[in-house]
């Protein structure tokens, strides 16, 4: 294990991804990224269990290297504030997503994302408190489809339509998600061409510290299968990751 990575990008799949590619667009920060595919999925993880999981990833993490976290995931993003006290920053995807909209300015917002993040209220009551009302729409199907590598079906386009169906003509649909902008293509055909998807990705990417360089190279790690994850990358976000570790956390 290379011991320079600099910061730590945790994701139960593949929608991190997304966030790493912008991430090595703008900097050579080293990134040990991991895929947690062999826990259960953190959107079907009671609070306990999820803060519970995400503690122990991150100091692992910690042991590989990381000098801070990145958990590039919404529905791990909503335990945060569960956490233990970390010897090393932690960030989630939410704040950023919530400032990126509101500066968006949107007359009508509409969001799909996954059941725990939607359920959660996190977003409703950040955007609330900005005074922006905002429409709910749970994904959950399509994150699923995506992770297993499917960006195009036709099942995926009819999960699609009909999720989306009462958000179409919103001025902006935040991507709560972050596997979705991996189907961003297929969710601008369903919508209104007037409506403007909102892909955190590159707001994320900037509000991570580039201070600490470092000089390793990037190491992909996963708990569950390394020839899915492979896959899935590429499919999704052109990302072709050659060496993914498996290991046991």
């Amino acid at each position: 294990m290379d011991k320079a990575a600099s910061l730590g990008i945790i994701d139960w799949g593949i929608g991190g991804i997304g966030i790493y590619k912008r991430i090595r667009q703008r900097s050579g920060l080293p990134i040990v990224y991991l895929s947690d595919t062999g826990a259960t999925p953190y959107g079907k993880m009671s609070r306990n269990e999820l803060s519970g999981r995400l503690d122990t990833v991150i100091a692992y993490l910690e042991s590989c290297g990381a000098a801070s976290i990145l958990i590039g995931c919404n529905a791990a993003s909503t335990a945060i504030n569960d956490l233990k006290q970390h010897n090393l920053p932690v960030r989630g995807v939410i704040e950023p997503a919530v400032e990126m909209a509101e500066w968006e300015q949107p007359s009508s917002l509409g969001l799909i994302g996954g059941r725990r993040t939607v359920v959660s209220g996190v977003y409703r009551r950040a955007f609330a408190a900005r005074g922006i009302d905002v429409r709910q729409r749970i994904a959950q199907p399509l994150s699923a489809l995506i992770e297993s590598g499917d960006t195009s079906s036709g099942l995926l386009i009819r999960t699609a339509e009909s999720i989306l169906a009462p958000l179409k003509d919103c001025s902006h649909i935040l991507l709560a998600c972050t596997h979705y902008p991996a189907i961003s293509r297929v969710i601008a055909d369903i919508v209104s061409p007037t409506t403007r998807l909102l892909d955190p990705a590159e707001y994320i990417a900037r509000s991570v510290p580039m201070d600490k360089a470092g000089t390793g190279r990037d190491v992909f790690l996963t708990t569950g299968d390394p020839d899915a994850m492979r896959v899935a990358a590429a499919n999704a976000f052109d990302v072709k990751v050659t060496a993914i570790q498996k290991v046991s956390i």
